[in-house]
This record gives C-alpha cells, structure tokens and sequence, in this order.
C-alpha cells in the first residue's frame, strides 16, 4: 500500500497531474488507459461544486479508476471542499487532495487520514497559511492571471513551499513556469480534449500526453 511519503515522491518526480473534470463514467477507463499509455501516472477526478454530480458518484469513479489501475497510477480527488469529499476519497482508494482555496479543516482531515494534501493558493499570505496548516504542496490557481514573473518573485521568499502551477498552462509556458521554481502542474484541458473524448479518439488524447511527459523530462 503506498503511503503518503511515496505519494509526494511521485509527484516531485513526475510533475504532472492531469485534471478530469465531468468526464462521463463510461469514458472513464478508455481514458485513463490513454493518459497512462501515454506516460501519466497522477490524476485527479474533480467533484462538482454545483452538485450536478453528486459527491458519492465522484466518489465511486474515483473508486473504479483507483481499482483499476491499482499499483500503475496514483488516483486523487480536486475541487475538494469539504471534509466529507476528503472522507469519500480515502474510501474509495484516493491518495491526494486537491483544492482550489486554503481551508483549515480540510487540510487537516486530509493530513489525519495520510494522504497528500494540495490546497489552491496565489497570494504569498494564503501560501504560507497553507503551508502552516500542513499542507504537503500549495496548488498557485489560477497562475496564468498573473504569469511565471510572479511566481519567480514569491517564491524568493517563500522557498520552503512546494508549489504547483495550476490554470493555464500549455506547452508553450510549461519550461517558463518550471524554470520560475514550481516543482510541478495541473493540466485539463489542454490533455483532456472534450471533443477526442466525444469521437473516441483515445490515440490522440496518448498523444497530447506523450508530449506534456517529454517535454517535463526534457
């Protein structure tokens, strides 16, 4: 069973975390074996805010994928807001937690039950709050609204957090972003192509995968 540790050393190593956001459960396992052909081993399926999918359905895709590529991806849940979300995807065999603000009580349930903890942060008083409440990485969402200028001159001060550059970003600016101190991404859509996933097209959507992986190891 792999622990929180090995989960942070994934992420560190990897770099990439792709993002599933309202990816019907049919399209689920076609999809995951694409990313996972084409070289990702971290993703998270988010839970939906408006409730039109509920918490317990999110919960048991998480579960489906989770079990199914059980010791060859690490699954993990986004749009986390409440403890009860943190609580659903331990059960349903989750290892991260990622949210898109800095809650207190969700950063420590998450901490309690030994996963990974990622909260979304942008301003340099919300990162190092986050930090303090033990979160493992702090997710810099929505990024791109303020550039990798910006992350270069927080990250100055604020060298002891592990940060994530999450929204917006693509393969032109990933090196710019890397290179401005992140030690790793969220990307959706740029991967999850909504219209490859309506026409099937599974090679492609390896394809937009197998180049975000090179370009990171490269």
């Amino acid at each position: 069973m792999i622990d929180c540790q090995n989960v942070a050393k994934t992420i560190e190593k990897e770099k990439l975390i792709v993002i599933i956001r309202g990816v019907e459960k049919q399209n689920l396992i076609p999809l995951t074996t694409a990313l996972y052909d084409g070289g990702i081993r971290l993703m998270e399926i988010t839970y939906s805010a408006d409730g039109k999918v509920s918490d317990q359905q999110v919960a048991e895709n998480i579960r489906t994928v989770a079990k199914a590529f059980d010791g060859k991806m690490i699954i993990g849940a986004g749009t986390v807001l409440t403890e009860n979300q943190v609580e659903l995807t331990d059960k349903a065999g989750g290892k991260f937690i990622i949210s898109p603000d800095v809650c207190e009580q969700v950063i420590k349930k998450t901490k309690e039950l030994n996963m990974v903890s990622i909260p979304g942060a942008l301003t340099p008083t919300e990162i190092q709050t986050a930090h303090k409440f033990g979160a493992d990485f702090v997710k810099l969402f929505p990024v791109a609204s303020l550039g990798a200028k910006y992350v270069k001159a927080i990250k100055a001060p604020l060298s002891h957090v592990k940060l994530l550059a999450v929204g917006g970003i693509n393969e032109n600016n990933i090196d710019e972003y890397f290179d401005s101190g992140v030690c790793g991404f969220g990307v959706g859509a740029n991967i999850i192509d909504k219209n490859l996933i309506k026409s099937q097209d599974w090679a492609n959507i390896t394809r937009l995968a197998d180049k975000y992986v090179k370009a990171l190891k490269g």
